[in-house]
């Protein structure tokens, strides 16, 4: 029960700051005369889909996570650092590359990229976006590919929760247009300027840019794109969902349709290949599909 009080304490409070930082970039883009980078209804849903997440994160976080955490906790290398300034940072840095690989499977793997699509499907960029998450994050085992590693390392769950959540609230402040570049950090640091082109649908931005707190993984990974260099971007995802404001619809509509398809084409590898797989191994019977219905 103290751990479900503690994820109720962190939406809470989260849910105040975020609230605040929206509130004042809002304030701050009609001050200056700024259109286009607020729509009333998407910010609404932004709104209701990290509600829902947060709290159904929190409480799964409370309820099995952490016993999932201990339960490999036990048959890891269990190095139990000592607090310190190098521990902690050792730890923010691997929780951040646990996250690149995660985030990289989130946009490569059809089943977890059913869940992420959410996040992405927003045609604009501000502080509301970085709320639109999806609450099955938790139900769909993407969260093992975060907590497993530093489980096996040693490190201690609580540490682990806040650097999680730190490396989270970090990623937060990188949705918005009213930053620009900054200087010698854009070199190793995710930066406003790198997420936005994370966010673009164009071909240039698509799977670019994982990091959370770091860029230098995609520097390293070869998964790099500047800003200067992505072109024109346009926010969203190459198919757009057909009800974009509706908070249950978002959360559910990249599930509903991956299992439309594998149950279409009888093909189970559709859930672990690529999002796009599915379009180019069925090409044809797709138009063979719709010529035979119009002939019908």
């Amino acid at each position: 029960m103290q751990d479900v009080l503690h994820a109720l304490f962190f939406v809470t409070a989260f849910g105040a700051l975020f609230l605040a930082v929206i509130g004042a970039e809002y304030l701050y883009v009609r001050k200056t005369g700024q259109t286009g980078v607020y729509h009333p209804r998407e910010t609404l849903a932004n709104l209701a889909a990290g509600f829902s997440y947060k709290v159904v994160d929190g409480i799964a976080i409370a309820l099995f996570i952490q016993a999932f955490y201990l339960s490999v906790y036990e048959w890891g290398l269990q190095w139990q650092p000592e607090a310190s300034v190098l521990s902690i940072l050792a730890l923010i840095v691997f929780i951040d590359f646990c996250f690149f690989v995660n985030h990289v499977m989130m946009h490569k793997v059809r089943w977890f990229w059913s869940g992420h699509i959410t996040h992405h499907s927003s045609e604009h960029m501000n502080f509301s976006t970085a709320l639109r998450q999806n609450f099955t994050f938790a139900l769909s085992g993407t969260w093992i590919l975060w907590w497993l590693p530093a489980a096996l390392i040693g490190f201690d769950k609580d540490w682990v929760l806040f650097a999680i959540e730190g490396n989270l609230l970090y990623q937060f402040f990188l949705h918005t247009e009213q930053v620009g570049r900054l200087g010698f950090l854009e070199k190793f640091m995710n930066t406003p300027s790198h997420h936005r082109v994370h966010h673009g649908s164009n071909p240039a931005q698509i799977d670019r840019n994982f990091g959370g707190i770091f860029i230098f993984w995609d520097r390293i990974f070869n998964t790099f794109r500047d800003e200067s260099d992505a072109g024109e971007i346009k926010y969203g995802v190459t198919h757009m969902p057909a009800k974009p404001y509706n908070p249950w619809y978002l959360q559910t509509h990249g599930w509903v349709e991956m299992a439309q398809d594998v149950w279409r084409y009888k093909d189970l590898r559709i859930l672990y290949k690529h999002p796009e797989w599915v379009d180019e191994a069925y090409a044809n019977k797709a138009v063979e599909t719709e010529w035979q219905e119009e002939k019908a």
